[in-house]
């Protein structure tokens, strides 16, 4: 399979009658491949390229795969996807929806993720709507990329074009440009519980419906990134899928969520947490703000559906703004959302209504808020002072006979691992780290947060002996 001209290769693999044909003659544009119910009619691998995007790509089918006994049958799966994870850049897996998941396609999955190269997943078969609950089943698979189509009627082929372009290799001046506009580009990952209202609130922000919306809990299974432009500036927002409480009952697929929910959340610069304003603040969205708070991100809490509750004071004034009856049932909102997630005292708290788009322009404002907030920078007189002061005011308690000493604070220059929005780093020099408690370190956080409040933002501390360094 060498490419012409370094054209990347991209590799169409399954198991017989998936429909691999009808995608290799979808995406070239043209009937090259026999398209047959019987399966493996396709004998000898076929290639051409694809020219539906801006930059294009040698496409394959991988043939050789014929009728057989299930054990010779799956023999040749493996061979031919080996023969093509060598061989490609990007590996299209595509299974049959109808037919739901084989042996054979666990065998494959197997078989492709060894290669270590970037995979796709493509579930055929989806000719409408009603198809789409049959993709499920496939995220049992645990591949990152899932995307529904229909090779017949060209359903869902642009997304996958997309896709395919966005994965394949890039020239070192792709790459550089790349790399500048994604260090521009705000990664917003928007976290919850399922049907608590995340996609509908991307959808309400981009104008369109590119998440799909359901009353079924948890139709979004996997992470989709979305690209958004305002006002000049770039962001990527995450619509992950709804992460539900792991138990003893959770299916393979729900596990996966979670995962892929969790993965959102450490690749993400900012985090959006939403909540459903008509059930409050629950024991499972207070877990998921335990992740973000463990992965020390960014953060802002939206509790959604605000339509649901909001009461009937009447027309909005011309200004925009609540009415005294809804200042007063958002602020009992914020304050009991508050009490709920004191963990995350320092997250911003917006009452909106992704369904109909009220204070959803707020969003943006806080976010940018978060942004300046995260550029913010104490003086380190000001910070010695400040730090003096409180404990001065409120000594550490002893343990095992010793208290802990502060010689010295700075703020640190900035984050090791180059976010576009670092929490704040405060290094403090101490006479032995372990002294430090959980609950003085919150006090300290308090007490810096009354100097610079850091809104959205964790505040973390390394503490520094005169012979050792040690993170809290």
């Amino acid at each position: 399979m060498n490419g012409q001209s370094g054209t990347p290769n991209v590799a169409i693999v399954g198991r017989p009658n998936v429909g691999k044909s009808a995608l290799f003659n979808r995406l070239i544009g043209r009937k090259i491949a026999i398209v047959h119910d019987q399966p493996g009619i396709t004998r000898d691998r076929l290639s051409a390229i694809c020219t539906l995007a801006e930059r294009p790509f040698n496409l394959w089918d991988s043939g050789g795969i014929f009728g057989a006994g299930e054990p010779e049958l799956t023999s040749q799966v493996r061979h031919a996807a080996e023969e093509a994870s060598r061989e490609s850049d990007l590996l299209l897996f595509v299974v049959d929806a109808k037919e739901g998941l084989s042996p054979i396609d666990q065998e494959l999955a197997g078989t492709l993720r060894k290669s270590h190269k970037p995979i796709v997943l493509v579930v055929n078969k989806i000719d409408n709507e009603q198809h789409e609950n049959l993709a499920a089943e496939f995220g049992t698979l645990g591949f990152e990329r899932n995307l529904s189509i229909s090779a017949e009627h060209g359903r869902g082929i642009s997304e996958l074009v997309e896709t395919i372009v966005d994965l394949l290799p890039a020239s070192a001046l792709e790459i550089e440009k790349r790399a500048s506009k994604s260090e521009k580009r705000l990664s917003i990952a928007v976290i919850g519980r399922p049907n608590v209202g995340k996609s509908s609130l991307i959808n309400s922000i981009m104008g369109s419906e590119r998440a799909i919306v359901s009353e079924l809990p948890g139709t979004t299974r996997d992470a989709i990134d979305i690209s958004y432009e305002r006002n000049g500036e770039q962001f990527l927002f995450i619509d992950t899928a709804g992460i539900r409480r792991r138990g003893k009952h959770s299916s393979s697929v729900e596990v996966f969520s979670v995962m892929r929910a969790e993965r959102s959340i450490r690749r993400a610069d900012l985090c959006v947490l939403i909540a459903d304003v008509t059930s409050g603040v629950t024991a499972q969205d207070k877990r998921i703000a335990g992740l973000i708070q463990e992965a020390r991100k960014a953060v802002i809490v939206v509790l959604n559906k605000w339509d649901l509750v909001k009461p009937a004071t009447g027309r909005v004034r011309p200004t925009g703004g609540p009415k005294r009856g809804e200042r007063q049932t958002i602020r009992q909102l914020v304050d009991l959302a508050r009490e709920k997630l004191f963990f995350l005292d320092y997250a911003p708290v917006l009452v909106a209504s992704a369904r109909t788009g009220e204070n959803i322009e707020h969003l943006f404002g806080l976010i940018a808020k978060t942004q300046s907030e995260s550029r913010a920078r104490i003086g380190t007189g000001v910070l010695n002072r400040l730090l003096r002061a409180a404990f001065a005011a409120n000594p550490p308690t002893m343990k095992k006979g010793r208290r802990l000493k502060l010689f010295y604070g700075v703020q640190a220059a900035g984050t090791k691992d180059h976010r576009n929005l670092p929490p704040p780093e405060f290094v403090l020099f101490v006479n032995d780290p372990r002294l430090l408690s959980e609950q003085y370190k919150r006090y300290l956080e308090s007490q810096i947060r009354k100097a610079q409040s850091y809104a959205g933002l964790p505040i973390v501390f390394t503490l520094r002996a005169r012979t050792d360094s040690r993170r809290t």
